[in-house]
């Protein structure tokens, strides 16, 4: 790790779940010069305030809500599918602010996410086999020889849908749709459901605060920060040439800013520590992501950590679980324990999808929502018996009304998973789901928050 950085360095280290078999070399470097042209989509000073707000979390101040598609499509793009994204995770943001008494780091799992390893390079239906799917960023989801080639061009057609997401996500934030005022229009009929009651009486809640505002002159229009949000935008660094691409140096500063979004994750399966996905990240100064499955150990950990924050800045670094709701309870603590021990200075967050997938009967890929919710459970039991603070959570979901995971208010069921099945990977959590989702967490981080102040 001693080696000069560059954009570039990465190329000299080992590199995995990437592909190597573009049919034309020569195009795709091409398309990466022009890539290498094409303005920032995020700045640095951007990045740099992201980073400011991790370290409150960090601090136990705030908590880090992260969230999206698990891999953003062309054909499901869509100004309706980006407002309802948006608009959900304001909603999951509200409930958590009001019942845990935090602000909300509000960061999605948008305008980038369009990659996704895969467990295998070929899939086989009836017989064929083919290259797997590995995102529309790469090749088509279409199950033909000639749409599982990879194409360069769909690395152009990536960036400008990620500038077009990023374009109305700013727009949203900052031109009043944001307004706290409009809670009652965001539910997405949550609270026509039986866990909707609960969330009714705490909008109510809200909604009579915020009237006391009204009734002393603390409005949207003497207030402008009431109608305005920041949204930040997140996904895993997989593509290395495209994510170096786009890499710019600050010049003030001299600090490189990997410009295609606000921060990045390494994946579980990319954070060898001699690899080129640790490579690249420790030499960009966006805050950044690390996934913890159930088979990293601390000697796994710590040297990571090291290498990617080894100024041991707060914010720079989020550590994010995903053990499964079977092994969270048994592999977690021996992490939290060995990190704290040696100072460092990270945010823990919690992956409750990836580790909880599994076939239904009828075949579809599924997640059930009672383990989603019985991963996140434990993850703030560990954290807090460990005295470390739960500092996020980080969900794949959706705000369209889909069928992909089991359970729930609507108690979706195997039945169910046919009629609204939408994922380009893996299966996301409903727009009421994820609700039910951010109002559980909610009370239980509330419940906790009484208890250290009873036992204060």
């Amino acid at each position: 790790m001693s080696t000069r950085w560059t954009p570039e360095s990465w190329r000299n280290k080992p590199v995995v779940h990437m592909p190597t078999d573009y049919p034309d070399m020569a195009e795709l470097a091409r398309v990466e010069d022009e890539l290498r042209a094409m303005p920032p989509l995020v700045f640095a000073g951007e990045a740099r305030r992201l980073t400011s707000h991790l370290a409150q979390v960090e601090a136990g101040n705030a908590f880090l809500l992260q969230g999206g598609d698990c891999a953003e499509s062309f054909k499901e793009f869509s100004t309706d599918n980006i407002r309802d994204t948006f608009r959900l995770i304001l909603q999951m943001a509200v409930v958590l602010t009001f019942a845990g008494r935090k602000p909300v780091v509000k960061v999605g799992r948008i305008a980038g996410q369009f990659a996704k390893p895969r467990s295998s390079p070929v899939e086989e239906i009836d017989g064929v086999e083919l290259p797997s799917y590995r995102g529309d960023i790469i090749n088509g989801m279409g199950f033909t020889a000639d749409e599982r080639v990879p194409d360069p061009q769909r690395l152009l057609k990536a960036y400008n849908q990620s500038a077009s997401t990023l374009n109305l996500l700013r727009a949203f934030a900052g031109g009043g749709y944001a307004d706290l005022y409009n809670i009652h229009r965001w539910t997405l009929g949550f609270a026509d459901h039986g866990a909707g009651a609960a969330y009714r009486e705490l909008a109510d809640k809200i909604t009579e605060a915020l009237a006391f505002m009204e009734a002393v002159g603390v409005t949207p229009e003497t207030h402008p920060d009431l109608s305005r949000v920041e949204v930040f935008t997140s996904h895993e660094a997989l593509l290395l040439n495209v994510e170096s691409a786009l890499t710019r140096v600050e010049g003030a500063t001299g600090e490189w800013f990997d410009t295609s979004a606000h921060m990045l994750w390494i994946g579980e399966r990319t954070r060898q520590l001699d690899g080129a996905h640790v490579e690249f990240m420790r030499g960009i100064s966006n805050p950044i992501g690390v996934k913890c499955g159930p088979t990293m150990t601390a000697d796994d950990i710590l040297p990571l950590i090291d290498a990617l924050n080894p100024n041991n800045v707060p914010g720079r670094l989020t550590l994010i679980g995903r053990f499964g709701h079977e092994k969270v309870g048994e592999r977690l603590p021996a992490l939290m324990r060995a990190v704290k021990a040696e100072g460092r200075r990270v945010i823990w967050s919690i992956d409750p999808m990836h580790g909880n997938t599994l076939k239904a009967s009828n075949g579809y890929k599924t997640r059930p929502f009672d383990r989603v919710m019985g991963e996140v459970r434990t993850f703030i039991d560990v954290a807090e018996a460990e005295g470390v603070h739960p500092g996020g959570v980080h969900l794949e979901m959706t705000g369209q009304n889909v069928t992909e995971c089991l359970g729930g208010a609507q108690a979706v069921t195997e039945d169910d998973l046919s009629s609204r099945y939408h994922t380009h990977c893996d299966p996301r959590l409903n727009a009421d789901q994820a609700l039910e989702l951010a109002f559980l967490v909610a009370e239980r981080l509330k419940a906790g928050r009484q208890a250290r102040a009873e036992a204060a």
